[in-house]
């Protein structure tokens, strides 16, 4: 649906730069490995590969390795558009694919100079390796801006994007399951290309409209009509997913990473203290609602935890439906009582 390599570079461009990533403050790899056995420790679980070989990586390729994830992503958006148009198909498609390359560039690079870590995880193709990636000029560059050692901030990152590795190899269910939903979501988008709103400058109220409509269901309401029961399960399955990622770095980091406390306290400030442009980018990118997810699912682990302990919450990850539903996210009590009735 669009060019990979022009949208990486249009990213690059707008996020000022590859960056020197330089070299890691610390044996990543050793670290990485470390990670791996303290998560599987904490949380239960045993993953059936090792975890994929970090990547200490500069702007550029994250931007290339996300803008090929969007693309592969995106395919069958780019076949639904001019279904119906016959003849005019094909140049609808390139029109489509266009606009979508420039937006992709532009989202990209917003991200590209703030992103610190990743799990990359191509859940459309299972054939495709994960990745582990960490963008050395911006782990850099946000050390020395909250005044942290860039070894501890780097480990604290390694063991977030680490336990994404652990859930994704020690739960067999998870990656076909979000693939399946993921799968589901597309299908069920009704795209409708509006030629007149592609050819008029949008107004203050379609700005807005578009605001607001990612602010309650993310990136996804600007692609199209899609189910919202779909769009639901996917939501609070990554709540999950997150919030799981939380409550294992921070269970392990207390031995690994000793100013914990006041790295999260900074990164937490400079989040709050982000100014009205880039609040704007965030709802527009639907990152704020990542960070609900962070929170949300977070508060959900902590609550099981207190409630019966980690072995209670490794019970999240049984099948499918052990995860919670949207209320019983906010009633871990109720979660409990359907998954491990007294």
């Amino acid at each position: 649906m669009l060019d990979p390599g022009f949208a990486a570079r249009m990213a690059v461009t707008l996020a000022g730069g590859a960056g020197d990533p330089g070299l890691p403050p610390v044996d990543l790899i050793a670290v990485c490995d470390t990670a791996q056995t303290r998560i599987a420790e904490a949380t239960g679980l045993v993953p059936a590969q090792p975890v994929p070989p970090p990547e200490w990586i500069d702007r550029e390729a994250w931007a290339k390795a996300n803008a090929v994830s969007l693309s592969r992503l995106l395919t069958p958006i780019h076949e639904k558009a001019g279904a119906d148009m016959g003849a005019l198909a094909g140049p609808l498609r390139a029109a489509v694919g266009g606009l979508a390359t420039a937006e992709a560039g532009a989202l990209l690079g917003l991200v590209a100079k703030r992103v610190l870590g990743q799990y990359d995880l191509t859940l459309t193709d299972p054939d495709v390796p994960p990745r582990l990636l960490f963008v050395g000029p911006n782990i850099l560059e946000a050390a020395e801006r909250i005044d942290a050692d860039p070894g501890e901030l780097l480990t604290w990152i390694a063991l977030h994007e680490v336990t994404h590795a652990v859930q994704f190899s020690g739960v067999p269910w998870l990656r076909p399951h979000l693939a399946g939903l993921l799968g589901e979501l597309l299908a069920s988008l009704d795209v409708e290309v509006d030629w007149g709103a592609l050819l008029r400058m949008p107004s203050f109220d379609d700005v807005r409209g578009a605001v607001d409509a990612v602010r309650e269901r993310g990136l996804a309401s600007l692609l199209g009509t899609a189910r919202s029961d779909i769009l639901d399960r996917v939501q609070v399955l990554m709540a999950l997913i997150e919030g799981h990622a939380e409550w294992a770095m921070d269970a392990v980091a207390r031995d690994l990473v000793p100013h914990v406390d006041d790295l999260r306290a900074a990164l937490d400030q400079r989040r709050a203290e982000r100014t009205g442009l880039l609040r704007f980018a965030d709802r527009l990118l639907g990152l704020d609602m990542k960070l609900r997810q962070y929170e949300e699912g977070r508060a959900f682990c902590e609550a099981v935890v207190e409630l019966g302990g980690p072995g209670l919450l490794h019970r999240a990850w049984r099948e499918p439906e052990s995860a919670p539903t949207p209320a019983e996210l906010a009633d871990p009590a109720a979660w409990r009582a359907r998954v491990a009735p007294a």
